[in-house]
């Protein structure tokens, strides 16, 4: 049974009364999104007040629970079951304003405020206080309430404190002798509050589960805390400071992943979401109080050994701290359950820190080979948390890592297809961008230089250029056989690793010809460039001979599968398959778009098209549009018309039977479908900036400028002026070509960020639909096809509808015409406006 009323901030908190927030409960973790929120309230009831003084304002709920424990006769004493947060913030705010009105109104205020609502007046300690909140919060709510030097500091209480302080400074009208004690009435007495409160007996830890487990308000590591020390009655003080603060500590928001790790390795199909219950699950077969506190003495061990995977420079042995970090720095966090049992195995002494380590270069030359085949993301977190379940225990671990690897349809690619897969996969296209470069970097520190050159500021550089100019035209059409097409010939060698280097001087180099880069590659101190420059020209017989070279270098610093591996050979047509099932009704593609993506050729494209049954073959056209002559379905009764099933799908064609080029799906476009660009933000949007001495904004005008020419950067900064005047903001990325998002909402907002565009110094629009589908409101694809619908009114703009799961875009020099910029502007408001809109309809009252 409970007793629920309404009742205020004032009523909670006058007379002698203590509440206490029990173990089980988060630390304080409010932040100034909620505070602002709550604040604005507050202000607002103030103001209300001043011409209806019965006015008030429903902030939620407060669940209290008896205490178990006898405290001195008079004092009330509760357990606060939920709420703490809402409760710990409220007297963090009375304390503020009673320290500021005793500083500008007199000392008068402190009292009163102090003795009614915060303290419990000549009451010993601990009973002094009218909320205790939790042993990690205790010492900075104490600072604010006894009013010490230390009020305020860098922790979330601190910071709550510092907030409130400050923004009764800005409330505060010297005109107005009123508006602080309107505003403190306004707490105390206006503030509506339910206030449920548990009978003696009933189990607290079950109503706060009950509140708390089907409402997500707390981490699954919070609710596994209150279970943990629900079977704790009697050794639940003394193991929560000795074992779990500690614990907590030391990796803070990372709790829930440990508690996921340790289930990985009994099952590797449970969910994150599902840790609490998967847990409780397996708790609840033990039975003594010891048991329970065993478990949480293994948590802080396996806690110790997640520290290291998290920060692995804190790892003692060199060669183990090695492959720690190069797996960090691949960023796959599928790998953690792996690399927690290899050094629990090791702690346990049934492993050597050389076999461990052994173990993780296997895996770092498992994604390596991965990518470089063009397979990077297939089935890889299934096949990483399967690791520690199904590998051979009886072998060595590191042998049996490697043979786990090996076997089945896991992609780790054999010397032969690596070496066939650098000639031919288009590298850049494949794995994440950090990934692409980390494989560049890796490779020129094996050369092993006296002075190596930090590349953190390099990026990728396409030698032969994605926008060839007339000179490099020349130098490709020497290369080119009778029967040959130049732009398939570029497609197909332009994003292979052949063509690819690091470079500082990315947006310098851009479409030079290779005699001028020569110059600037030679100069740069990268071994990689440097024997680039060795060379008097670049063409395919370059390319092709350093794709060789690579190959023979990767295949020594990464080791190959077992020679049980399966043959990875028919991996590209698998990758076709897989994008041809992705291409939307109303596109088409080109055997020369098909054989860019999975390294070949069109003619073997063609041919397996014709010989072997592939999900879309009819939207495989020629380069200019048109059926292929001999075309023929594998079903030798089907006598239809490909071009007419493409008509009815969506597809539109001129009168000499060419399909519409703005439906055409293009290699980078079809790379997405398959998977093998996933949209990642942390890589696609900016890091902290350096001591470079331009800004990135003025890098980009000014890569915008040397790209596109001054008319399109003055329309491209007509246009980003605009986004900032309407509340929309600007982040740049920082690769070598400068790119600039629009922001309508930060990452920090509770709906996450989102942005309608990116904008390209090589010349492109980039609208981001595959980024907006899973963001509101725009996860709604209704709103979505407005937005393409909206932009194809621009003149020189057509957006496939085929393309909205994509990241289509249309050219930048669309921006000079000052028609098409301004309908432009009225599209970007309107996306502005709703994204706002819907983060305004989110915001429920706290």
């Amino acid at each position: 049974m409970v007793a629920a009323s309404e009742t205020t901030l004032q009523g909670l908190l006058e007379g002698a009364k203590q509440y206490q927030v029990p173990l089980y409960q988060r630390t304080y973790s409010w932040t100034t999104l909620q505070l602002q929120r709550l604040w604005d309230d507050i202000l607002k009831l103030a103001d209300d007040r001043i011409h209806d003084p019965s006015a008030t304002h429903f902030i939620g709920s407060v669940v209290l629970a008896p205490s178990p424990t006898i405290g001195p006769v008079g004092v009330a004493e509760y357990l606060v079951v939920d709420g703490q947060q809402r409760l710990t913030t409220l007297t963090i705010l009375l304390c503020a304003i009673r320290d500021y009105r005793a500083e500008h109104e007199g000392p008068v205020h402190h009292e009163r405020i102090h003795t009614q609502y915060l303290i419990n007046p000549f009451k010993a300690e601990p009973q002094r206080l009218k909320l205790i909140p939790t042993q990690a919060d205790r010492d900075a709510y104490l600072a604010c309430l006894d009013s010490t030097p230390q009020a305020g500091g860098a922790d979330p209480v601190g910071a709550a404190y510092r907030f409130f302080v400050g923004e009764l400074a800005a409330a505060d009208d010297p005109d107005d002798p009123l508006d602080i004690e309107r505003i403190e009435s306004a707490v105390i007495s206006g503030l509506a509050l339910v206030s449920v409160t548990a009978q003696p007996g009933d189990n607290v830890y079950r109503i706060f589960e009950s509140l708390n487990n089907t409402g997500l308000r707390l981490t699954q590591a919070d609710l596994l805390r209150n279970y943990l020390f629900m079977r704790l009655p009697t050794r639940g003080a003394t193991v929560y400071q000795a074992l779990w603060l500690p614990l907590q500590k030391q990796l803070s928001d990372e709790l829930v992943l440990l508690f996921w790790l340790d289930l990985v390795h009994r099952d590797p199909r449970v969910k994150q979401t599902d840790v609490y219950s998967a847990q409780q699950a397996r708790l609840n077969r033990l039975r003594s109080e010891e048991e329970i506190e065993a478990e949480v003495q293994r948590f802080s061990r396996l806690g110790a050994l997640l520290r290291v995977i998290l920060h692995p420079g804190d790892e003692q042995d060199p060669g183990v701290r090695r492959r720690l970090e190069r797996l960090s720095a691949w960023g796959t966090t599928t790998v953690y359950p792996l690399l927690l049992h290899l050094l629990d195995r090791r702690q346990q002494g049934t492993a050597t820190s050389e076999q461990i380590a052994s173990a993780m270069l296997y895996v770092e030359s498992f994604f390596v080979r991965r990518l470089l085949i063009g397979r990077a993301t297939a089935n890889i977190n299934r096949i990483l948390l399967a690791i520690v379940t199904e590998m051979d225990k009886d072998l060595p671990v590191d042998e049996a890592v490697r043979a786990y690897l090996s076997t089945g349809r896991k992609y780790y690619a054999s010397d032969a297809n690596v070496r066939a897969a650098v000639r031919s996969i288009p590298y850049y296209l494949n794995g994440r961008v950090s990934q692409r470069k980390l494989i560049l970097q890796w490779l020129e520190e094996s050369y092993g230089s006296k002075e190596p050159v930090a590349l953190d500021k390099a990026t990728i550089e396409h030698v032969l250029p994605q926008t060839p100019t007339a000179d490099w035209r020349q130098v490709l059409a020497a290369d080119l056989g009778p029967d040959e097409n130049f732009d398939e010939v570029h497609e197909a060698l332009l994003h292979t690793l052949g063509n690819l280097t690091l470079t500082g001087y990315n947006s310098e180099l851009s479409n030079s010809s290779f005699a001028v880069k020569r110059i600037q590659l030679d100069k740069s101190g990268i071994r990689l460039n440097q024997e680039i420059a060795a060379h008097e020209r670049w063409g395919r017989p370059e390319i092709h001979a350093r794709a060789d070279a690579l190959a023979d270098r990767i295949v020594s610093l990464w080791p190959g599968p077992t020679e049980q591996a399966r043959d990875q050979s028919n991996a590209l047509w698998d990758l076709m398959n897989k994008a041809l099932a992705e291409l939307p009704a109303g596109s088409w593609t080109t055997y020369g778009d098909l054989a860019a993506l999975i390294g070949t050729a069109p003619l073997p494209v063609g041919t397996r098209l014709a010989n072997h049954p592939a999900p879309n073959a009819h939207r495989v056209l020629q380069a200019d549009g048109i059926v292929a002559p001999n075309f023929r379905w594998l079903d030798s009764h089907r006598k239809d018309d490909p071009q007419d099933i493409l008509r009815a799908e969506g597809v539109k064609f001129d009168q000499l039977g060419r399909a519409d080029r703005s439906q055409r799906i293009g290699t980078e476009e079809l790379a997405q479908l398959a998977g093998l660009t996933p949209e990642d933000l942390p890589e696609r949007l900016p890091r902290p900036r350096s001591d470079d001495d331009r800004t990135y904004s003025e890098r980009f005008i000014e890569q915008v400028t040397a790209l596109q020419g001054p008319a399109v950067a003055t329309a491209t900064l007509v246009v980003l002026e605009a986004w900032t005047s309407i509340g929309g903001t600007l982040l740049y990325g920082t690769g070598g070509e400068t790119s600039c998002f629009l922001m309508a909402r930060g990452k920090e907002h509770e709906l996450g960020n989102i942005w309608p565009a990116a904008i390209y110094p090589s010349g492109k629009f980039e609208v981001v639909f595959q980024h907006l589908s899973v963001r509101p409101p725009f996860d709604d694809v209704t709103l979505r096809e407005e937005l393409r619908q909206r932009l194809n009114q621009l003149p020189g703009v057509d957006i496939a509808a085929a393309k909205i799961a994509l990241r289509p875009g249309f050219p930048l020099a669309v921006l000079s015409d000052a028609d098409a910029r301004e309908a432009l502007l009225d599209h970007l408001h309107w996306f502005y406006d709703r994204a706002q809109a819907s983060a305004s309809d989110s915001l429920v009252t706290v």
